[in-house]
C-alpha cells in the first residue's frame, strides 16, 4: 500500500505531462461568428489625437488589418517587428490598442516603431467584445467594403503571412477587381 502511495503521484504526472504533449501543435481556435460579416459599428478615439476618432467607415475603401495589440502582451513585442515589415511592404494596418494605459501604448509606437496606419484606443473593451476578442494580439483581415474577411489569434509571423494572409489578399484582389 504503502508503495502504491508513492508511485502514484509519480503516475498522475505522466498522465498529466502526456495530456499536455498530445494537445500540442493541436488548433484548438474557434472560428469567428464575424467572418463575411461587416466590421461591428464603433467610435473611438485615436491614440495620441486629441478629440479625433475613428469609426468603422475608417476601415472601407482598401483592404486592410486590424490588428488588437497592447503593451501589457508579450506577444504583441514579439510579432510588432513583423508588423513594422508589413507596413514597410505597403499593407494597411490599423492598430486597436486595446484596454492599455494609453500614455504607454503611446511610448511603446514611439520606441518601436509605429507600422499603423492609425491606431484607435478601446481602453473598456467594448468593441473587443463585439468583436469576439479573446485576447491580444488578434488579427482580423478587412476587405475594402468593411467586411470581415479572416480572423487569426496569436503571433502574426512570416510563416502565418506566408501561409493564410497572402493567399486570402489574393483571392480578394482578384474577387474586388485587383485593387487596393
Amino acid at each position: 500500500m504503502k508503495r502504491l502511495l508513492m508511485v502514484l503521484p509519480l503516475i498522475l504526472v505522466l498522465a498529466l505531462g502526456a495530456l499536455f504533449y498530445g494537445s500540442l501543435g493541436r488548433d484548438e481556435s474557434i472560428p469567428s461568428a464575424l467572418i463575411s460579416k461587416p466590421f461591428p459599428a464603433f467610435e473611438l478615439p485615436v491614440l495620441g489625437q486629441d478629440g479625433e476618432m475613428m469609426t468603422e467607415k475608417d476601415l472601407q475603401g482598401q483592404i486592410s488589418l486590424v490588428n488588437v495589440w497592447a503593451t501589457w502582451c508579450p506577444t504583441c513585442y514579439v510579432e510588432h517587428p513583423y508588423f513594422m515589415e508589413l507596413g514597410k511592404q505597403g499593407v494597411v494596418i490599423f492598430g486597436m490598442n486595446y484596454k492599455d494605459d494609453e500614455a504607454k501604448a503611446e511610448k511603446w509606437l514611439a520606441d518601436l516603431g509605429d507600422p499603423y496606419t492609425t491606431t484607435f484606443v478601446d481602453k473598456v473593451g467594448r468593441l473587443g467584445i463585439d468583436l469576439g476578442v479573446r485576447g491580444a494580439p488578434e488579427t482580423f483581415l478587412v476587405d475594402d467594403k468593411g467586411v470581415i474577411r479572416y480572423k487569426h489569434e496569436g503571433e502574426l509571423n512570416e510563416r502565418v503571412w506566408k501561409n493564410t494572409f497572402q493567399p486570402l489578399l489574393a483571392e480578394l484582389k482578384v474577387e474586388h477587381g485587383g485593387g487596393q
